[in-house]
């Protein structure tokens, strides 16, 4: 018992300095590893962070470029808003904007109905993604994040919304709007201008972010940044403070941390295979991780190798295994190159005969 303990302890860091949050999270980008946090897997009411799940899930499912007309299904929507009318022609695009910069619930009820063909098949696709991601802690009621009329609510965990956050930033559209400061948009109706909720945009290292509020929920704040290499999402729930928290923690984080090189694909080498051993092995990508200075003497790393006795140029024959503390962060794929032997001519082979003498 005592070895299991001391292992989780190294996976989820302690709260080492005062906070005003419930649940508090730094998550790496890179590898998903809980770089800081405390109540990390508490259920609680998550607010208007509930349009990163609306967004990624439009985004992925739906022609964002697609001019819709917007409908009357606007009247259902109070709370925070864009203002848009019912028949005003508007692409989804354009609503994916309103809803993560200025938190339009009627963008969400919107975007819902036109991606699903209705609020509640939106829903059931929030769900899915959420089962498929193993955001155990995770329940949608609606796309919007306030609470229903029956008391039922979005609910998630600080370290749900961090992974949430991590999945939607490998999306180039997500990336780009979760980072937008001005927004300006013209319709058939009036034109929109559009300022990003989130005060951290003005700090250079915040890279994106997404505000939330409801009496209930109280404050709730998703972040990302990077510095130095080092990606970061940060989440706190119910936090009265949440943007000085946040700069804490990065603050916290840039200090402590440093970005390693760990694999270089331009000097990469196996010295124990023996299979391959006439051919090349590469990798096609470096990998670097956020690591503390004591940690370095900490990381090992593992190949796995297949013995494919048919095979040709480029295939995958293994992986590069990175560990920390017998965790595996990281998994790159080996590929393999044939060895080209270049055939000597008859002059050659004389040269090399003479030199002998």
């Amino acid at each position: 018992m005592k070895k299991i303990i001391f292992f989780l302890s190294l996976m989820i860091p302690i709260k080492v300095f005062s906070l005003s949050a419930a649940s508090a999270i730094a998550m790496d980008l890179e590898t998903g590893r809980v770089l800081y946090g405390y109540n990390i897997d508490e259920k609680r009411l998550i607010a208007s962070t509930t349009k990163i799940m609306t967004a990624i899930a439009a985004i992925e499912n739906s022609d964002i470029n697609r001019e819709i007309v917007v409908s009357d299904i606007i009247h259902k929507a109070y709370g925070s808003a864009i203002y848009i009318e019912v028949g005003e022609k508007i692409t989804i695009k354009d609503l994916l904007y309103g809803l993560m910069l200025r938190s339009g619930n009627d963008a969400a009820l919107v975007i819902s109905q036109e991606v699903s063909g209705s609020e509640e098949e939106f829903v059931y696709l929030m769900n899915e993604y959420a089962n498929n991601l193993k955001l155990n802690k995770t329940k949608f009621y609606n796309p919007h994040g306030l609470e229903e009329d029956n008391g039922l609510a979005n609910t998630s965990s600080a370290y749900d919304m961090a992974k949430l956050t991590k999945y939607a930033m490998q999306n180039p559209t997500f990336r780009e709007i979760f980072k937008t400061k001005k927004y300006v948009l013209k319709t058939n109706y009036k034109t929109y201008i559009w300022h990003n909720k989130n005060k951290l945009l003005k700090k250079d290292y915040i890279t994106g972010g997404k505000t939330g509020w409801t009496k209930l929920a109280k404050r709730t704040l998703v972040t990302t940044g990077s510095k130095n290499n080092i990606n970061v999402v940060v989440v706190t729930l119910n936090d009265s403070n949440d943007w000085e928290d946040h700069k804490t923690i990065y603050n916290k984080i840039f200090n402590d941390y440093k970005s390693y090189k760990i694999l270089d694909k331009n000097n990469y080498e196996i010295k124990e295979d023996t299979f391959y051993n006439n051919n090349n092995l590469y990798i096609k990508n470096d990998f670097y991780m956020t690591l503390k200075k004591e940690e370095l003497n900490n990381i090992s790393i593992n190949y796995n190798l297949y013995k494919m006795d048919d095979y040709v140029d480029d295939d995958i024959v293994g992986w590069t295994e990175i560990k920390l503390n017998d965790y595996i962060y990281h998994k790159e794929p080996i590929y393999v190159k044939k060895s080209i032997k270049k055939k000597k001519n008859t002059i050659n082979k004389l040269k090399e005969w003479l030199q002998k003498w």
